[in-house]
């Protein structure tokens, strides 16, 4: 294992942010993947995981069964992890300019294409070298303002050319879920059944631009921009929502790290794939598209009718939202039938707010599909 430090860009004299970056194997082998935790720097059962991986990746590359190389960054935000304010910790949103941490990643699809149009030709395997060599350059040549987008490029350079990117998040109540690419059904699904996650979320583009997709979606528009050349999808890029806010288990931890380990062996980053057969999903992958947000039409205390990880049908009640003033209840019903993989974690709703997620198949939203 090599550790590397990499100093942020510096809003402020006397102030650093540094990112921790472990390399296990053979540098510029591959496969690579690429593992970061908790770039939401709040979600921190991220943290517990990757420190998990820290131990068992060292022991796999001392056993010799690194095939490639694996890029692991413990704790992707150093900014969020250092905001405080009122008492509480503020980690998803940069208290600078009120940016999510996860939105706003460059799409460097244009700029690789400008580079390799000339050269792409009909061998599927040299032209995703050439184009993970564009993608590196473009992410190098990024120009950051200020210290998150820093951070943003950073992040991206490290991963951009990886055959596999695993993003650690965790929602605020919720039980395992992930979101991918919809191209990349059957990949999503096998790492959702290492994991026993309880909803696999598909999007072409789910809005915003985070950072599993900056990774993952210039492939996809590089396919459609260059039609008549075979270019595979070379990047498999997920966001792993590890339960909720409160699951820090050091049992969990150790089940979630071998469960990525178990994905990583099935798609040939390890060596001696396992014997034993995959692990069967728990659920089948859904439209993103289709996933129903519970809203508070009013204010009112939340009172919840069910757990996130219950199965619900259309016209199930959620949630109440009890009237302090007039004693007057709301009751919130499901439009669709799924399972609830999340909901809110403070009992007090102001109108708009999300206060529950049903990865429900019926539904058909549209634009920025993901939460703000």
């Amino acid at each position: 294992m090599h550790l590397e430090t990499r100093a942020l860009l510096s809003n402020s004299p006397g102030t650093r942010h540094e990112l921790q970056v472990l390399r296990y194997g053979t540098p510029g082998a591959a496969p690579k993947a690429y593992i970061q935790g908790a770039l939401h720097a709040d979600e921190v059962p991220a943290m517990l995981v990757t420190r998990q991986l820290q131990h068992k990746l060292a022991l796999l590359e001392a056993q010799g069964q690194l095939r490639g190389e694996i890029v692991l960054v413990p704790f992707a935000n150093p900014i969020g992890l250092s905001q405080q304010m009122l008492g509480q910790h503020q980690g998803r949103f940069d208290l600078g300019d009120g940016r999510n941490f996860n939105r706003g990643f460059a799409d460097l699809s244009q700029a690789a294409a400008d580079t390799v149009q000339d050269a792409l030709g009909n061998d599927a395997a040299r032209n995703t070298a050439l184009i993970r060599a564009a993608l590196r350059s473009a992410a190098d040549a990024l120009a950051p303002a200020n210290s998150a987008d820093d951070l943003r490029k950073q992040l991206l350079a490290l991963a951009i050319d990886a055959d596999v990117v695993l993003d650690l998040h965790c929602d605020t109540d919720a039980v395992m879920h992930l979101y991918a690419l919809t191209e990349q059904r059957a990949m999503a699904e096998q790492l959702g059944a290492a994991l026993g996650a309880q909803a696999v979320l598909l999007a072409t583009d789910s809005g915003g631009w985070p950072f599993d997709e900056a990774c993952s979606r210039p492939w996809q528009l590089l396919q459609q921009h260059f039609a008549g050349r075979p270019i595979d999808l070379a990047c498999f890029a997920a966001t792993v929502e590890l339960r909720g806010e409160a699951d820090t288990s050091h049992v969990l931890a150790r089940r979630d790290a071998d469960g990525l380990i178990d994905f990583l062996r099935r798609r040939g980053v390890l060596a001696d794939a396992p014997a034993a057969p995959a692990p069967q999903p728990l659920c089948q992958a859904t439209p993103l598209a289709a996933s129903e947000p519970v809203t508070a039409p009013c204010a009112g205390v939340v009172v919840f009718h069910r757990s996130s990880g219950e199965r619900v049908s259309a016209g199930d009640a959620i949630a109440d939202l009890v009237d302090p003033a007039s004693g007057s209840i709301t009751t919130l019903r499901c439009r669709s039938d799924g399972v609830m993989y999340a909901r809110c974690g403070s009992r007090w709703a102001h109108p708009g707010k999300r206060l529950a997620k049903i990865a429900g198949t019926t539904l058909s939203r549209s634009g920025n599909l993901l939460s703000p």
